[in-house]
């Protein structure tokens, strides 16, 4: 079965990565730092906040759930302290959530083979669940931004070198049975001159692994805050040289102005569609999220077209969390219903060379979709805060 057939659906819901993290566990991770717990004890307390966020995910009726990266203190950190030749001379932190201090003097490696353990993270999750599971890494690009290089010359030669260690790791997690991989690029956004070196390095990263590959790029998401502000023009045309199978993107919060850059570049390939706010904690009505799904219809069909969150939920309550997510999977089976799609044995077929999402017989131009219904902000692209 390949990694499209298993998700057994059209507009199958996932999320993009993290969740939740509760007030407990943002104190005990904080305690490890700060010497109060031990390293084994904090993993121990990283494998029940998993379990319960799988559990979420489940019980919210998501469809391709994650490990929630509640083992990550940020989205640059985990990945750092694990990486030979990245230096991280002060390992304590007043507050989890901080950045390391990294650097590198030399250049990376490139004949070690030592693992960064993230095939045994997916392991764990994979072992908790029967629904598709996806995991996501920071790509190169994002952690070059937190290292100070004194090791190359040209800077771009750091970002190729994270994306040969990366691309190792992502041989080692499909080795391991990991199906559907996702490069997170929250940093491109302040750099957006950079954009045909940030899909140079996502092309190291992805060559040769025989899995589903998703681009996510936002805005940042720190604190519950965008970092950077803008459109996706930025993107294109350079992305459509990415050898990815799915470009997740952010449009709840921002509008959906930018889905016609979908329609003007002819990309073909499958779009993850932001339709929750991760920055507001006011929780989408279904309706709304059906409304935003329709309107994404008009760009992307059915058959390439995945609902998602706009970034991770990690600054959300939990409670917010699990509402957000049941109001995502509702909102997906109102336009299913209306579509006729609504059976879950429906089978979604990749495309022979790449496992991207193929065009099928239910196509954009063979459906009549609603238009969101009068007043709904959504039918002008106007942002939802």
């Amino acid at each position: 079965m390949t990694p499209i057939e298993q998700w057994h659906r059209y507009l199958p819901t996932t999320v993009v990565g993290s969740y939740s993290v509760p007030e407990w566990l943002e104190r005990l991770k904080t305690e490890y730092y700060q010497r109060r717990i031990s390293a084994q004890h904090l993993a121990e307390i990283h494998e029940v906040a998993i379990k319960d966020a799988v559990k979420d995910q489940e019980c919210a009726g998501i469809d391709i759930v994650s490990d929630g990266e509640l083992r990550r203190d940020n989205d640059i950190d985990y990945f750092l302290a694990r990486i030979p030749g990245v230096q991280i001379a002060q390992r304590g932190k007043s507050d989890y959530y901080d950045y390391y201090e990294a650097e590198v003097t030399a250049p990376l490696p490139e004949d070690d083979k030592s693992t960064l353990g993230l095939a045994a993270d997916f392991d764990f999750t994979r072992q908790l669940t029967d629904r598709p599971v996806k995991f996501s890494f920071t790509g190169p690009f994002s952690l070059s931004r937190r290292i100070a290089d004194t090791a190359y010359t040209d800077p771009a030669d750091l970002v190729r070198a994270l994306a040969r260690r990366l691309n190792q790791e992502a041989r080692s997690l499909a080795d391991g049975g990991a199906t559907l991989l996702q490069i997170d690029e929250p940093f491109l956004a302040g750099y957006p001159e950079q954009a045909g070196l940030a899909v140079e390095a996502v092309n190291i990263v992805t060559d040769g692994i025989p899995v589903t590959w998703a681009l996510h790029v936002c805005y940042g998401n720190r604190y519950a805050r965008p970092s950077w502000e803008g459109h996706y023009d930025f993107l294109f045309p350079a992305v459509l040289e990415a050898h990815v199978d799915q470009l997740v993107l952010e449009f709840a919060r921002k509008g959906l102005e930018d889905l016609r850059l979908i329609r003007e570049y002819s990309w073909h390939s499958a779009l993850g569609l932001g339709v929750i706010d991760v920055k507001s904690a006011t929780v989408e009505s279904p309706e709304l999220v059906a409304a935003r799904i329709r309107r994404g219809l008009e760009y992307v069909p059915p058959g390439r077209l995945m609902i998602n969150p706009d970034c991770g939920l990690r600054h959300l309550a939990p409670d917010i969390a699990r509402r957000k997510l049941r109001a995502m999977v509702a909102g997906a089976a109102i336009v299913r219903s209306e579509l006729g799609l609504d059976t879950a044995a429906t089978e979604i077929t990749p495309e022979p060379a790449t496992g991207v999402l193929a065009p099928d017989a239910v196509s954009a131009a063979h459906i009549t979709v609603n238009p969101p219904a009068s007043g709904d902000n959504d039918s002008s692209g106007a942002s939802h805060g």
